[in-house]
């Protein structure tokens, strides 16, 4: 469950210690949820800032860095609702190298929904509220 995309892990994105310099798995997230908006929700991230005048900046972050990722790795990321409040979603990312399916990173973000020319925080409109729903997870089931 949740939205899954593969990332190609790209030179640009390693440092002198050859593998994947920690702020970019914050990029790798935000790249992540932009693939997410025209799938699931059904616009671009661009139309979403541009026409429909909606942003969702990160007001909160939690990263949790489990193994390193090499240049030429690809990532198989997943993003998962974890809460959906009346103006914010708590998003969880996962990052797993596709060579092992090790998981290499979780990333816990808060994003608030915002008009972009007030910048001031709004209700997320109701057709991104019933799209995120799409990407919750089950309820574990502690009857059995």
């Amino acid at each position: 469950m949740g939205f899954l995309f593969e990332l190609p892990v790209r030179y640009g994105s390693v440092d002198f210690a050859r593998i994947v310099y920690y702020p970019q798995f914050l990029h790798f997230c935000h790249v992540t949820k932009e693939a997410m908006f025209p799938e699931v929700v059904g616009i671009s991230y661009a139309d979403l800032l541009i026409k429909e005048k909606v942003g969702y900046p990160t007001v909160k972050s939690a990263a949790d860095f489990k193994q390193p990722v090499a240049f030429g790795e690809t990532l198989e990321m997943r993003m998962i609702v974890e809460r959906i409040g009346t103006s914010s979603v708590d998003f969880r990312y996962e990052g797993r190298r596709s060579s092992d399916g090790a998981l290499a990173f979780v990333v816990r973000n808060t994003e608030v929904a915002v008009h972009m020319e007030e910048w001031g925080s709004i209700p997320i409109p109701p057709n991104h509220r019933e799209a995120f729903e799409t990407l919750r997870e089950p309820e574990p089931d502690d009857s059995a």
